[in-house]
């Protein structure tokens, strides 16, 4: 069999039996291809690898400058499309199996503090027709910690606001349900009952919550922009994305009081590892929050 069919059949296998999401699916294929124009330089076909080869392929990596981050989640993907053909039964033995992972130092994301958010929205003109849209979508981006993707996809059958949460379909159409907030529901209200419902929609639009002016969902890349030049108007100096008012909801969570099991579920986050690195970026409110429960300090305290 050709690479080009083994990687088909593993697209398949990611997005059948896996369940992942088609941005994962794209990454985890250039991945593969990136080790398949390797090797077919090298006049090597997939049964002929071996971890010399994979190591060779690092090399030529790094030459290139890519970055040890970049590295890992190709190493990341050719692992995975090994234990593929290892279930398959395509190979008999994984050659990534001794492939190490480069070292990597975990980079910590930017955070906006409260009143900079509240800035960022105070900022939307409310007098044009999007400026309601995008309150009520930035609301929701931060209130819900929602990924972008998420935000762009949401339905208005997957808001329950008398009981109280919003149903998302993350990463892996894993679902959870996210608590939302009245100024979230006040903010949805207001968009539907006097933007949308005046709004030409697209066949195909009508359930979903966001919508462009030509009545179509939003584009990912759109709610990028809005945030830029919001960022540019209140003349704010941090690089931020959408997913830096994600960040910043899981952030305020943990100040608040919230443990990482709770901010987990919230983001939809499938290993505790990756919620960790909230703890990180308030060292003195982690500092105040356990010596407040130390039980030496607490017997000091007469607590």
């Amino acid at each position: 069999m050709t690479w080009e069919r083994y990687i088909k059949h593993f697209v398949s296998y990611l997005k059948i039996e896996k369940g992942l999401a088609e941005n994962s699916i794209l990454a985890y294929q250039r991945d593969v291809q990136k080790l398949m124009d390797f090797a077919v330089e090298q006049h090597l076909e997939v049964k002929q690898l071996q971890i010399g080869h994979l190591k060779n392929f690092l090399f030529e990596l790094n030459q290139l400058g890519i970055g040890a981050r970049s590295q890992a989640r190709i190493i990341s993907g050719i692992k995975q499309f090994f234990l593929f053909l290892l279930l398959e039964d395509a190979l008999q033995n994984d050659p990534s199996e001794l492939l190490e992972m480069p070292q990597i130092g975990r980079k910590l994301p930017e955070v906006l503090d409260m009143e900079e958010i509240d800035r960022l929205i105070a900022a939307i003109d409310l007098s044009k027709n999007e400026g309601h849209r995008n309150r009520a979508m930035l609301e929701t981006l931060y209130s819900c910690g929602l990924r972008v993707s998420e935000l762009v996809n949401l339905k208005f059958s997957d808001l329950f606001f008398e009981e109280g949460f919003v149903r998302i379909l993350g990463k892996g159409n894993k679902e959870r349900l996210v608590p939302v907030s009245p100024t979230v529901e006040h903010e949805i209200g207001i968009y539907q009952q006097f933007i949308r419902r005046h709004q030409h929609i697209q066949p195909g639009n009508e359930n979903i919550v966001f919508l462009n002016r030509r009545g179509a969902k939003l584009t990912r890349v759109m709610v990028f922009t809005i945030i830029k030049n919001l960022a540019h108007e209140i003349g704010l100096k941090k690089t931020i994305s959408p997913h830096t008012f994600r960040h910043s909801f899981a952030t305020h969570l943990l100040e608040g009081g919230a443990n990482l099991r709770a901010i987990q579920e919230m983001l939809g986050h499938e290993s505790i590892t990756t919620t960790e690195i909230y703890t990180h970026l308030d060292q003195r409110f982690m500092r105040e929050a356990i010596l407040s429960y130390h039980p030496r300090n607490a017997k000091q305290l007469g607590i």
